[in-house]
């Protein structure tokens, strides 16, 4: 089974599940400030649960990388939306500050938590 590390936090899913749900399920946050309240509920259109994730996930489909196309994300940057990514082997996750997890200060990393 694979292990997410995120917030300072290590924890196990089954091979194929939503990293955000996981994420959620183990107490971390993937919204920064008011995003918590407004979001899409996992639907990959906000783009407000964007992480820097690495190690093995599901390749990025269309929604997800249209999304991440507009503005205040850049494909470039790298980022996922949590809510589009499924776990297939162990990874790791990275939180940036910003209503949309745009900007570039880290606000948790897999080993440190906020």
């Amino acid at each position: 089974m694979p292990t997410v590390k995120a917030e300072g936090k290590t924890f196990i899913c089954e091979s194929g599940a939503n990293l955000r749900q996981v994420m959620l399920d183990n107490g971390v946050d993937v919204y920064n400030g008011a995003a918590s309240v407004i979001n899409c509920h996992g639907h990959g259109t906000c783009g407000t649960c964007a992480v820097q994730v690495e190690g093995a996930v599901s390749p990025i489909e269309w929604l997800e990388k249209t999304r991440l196309s507009l503005p205040p994300h850049a494909l470039e940057n790298g980022r996922r939306l949590s809510c589009q990514v499924k776990v297939l082997g162990d990874v790791t996750v990275t939180k940036y500050d910003g209503f949309w997890g745009q900007d570039d200060r880290v606000l948790w990393t897999p080993e440190q938590a906020v």
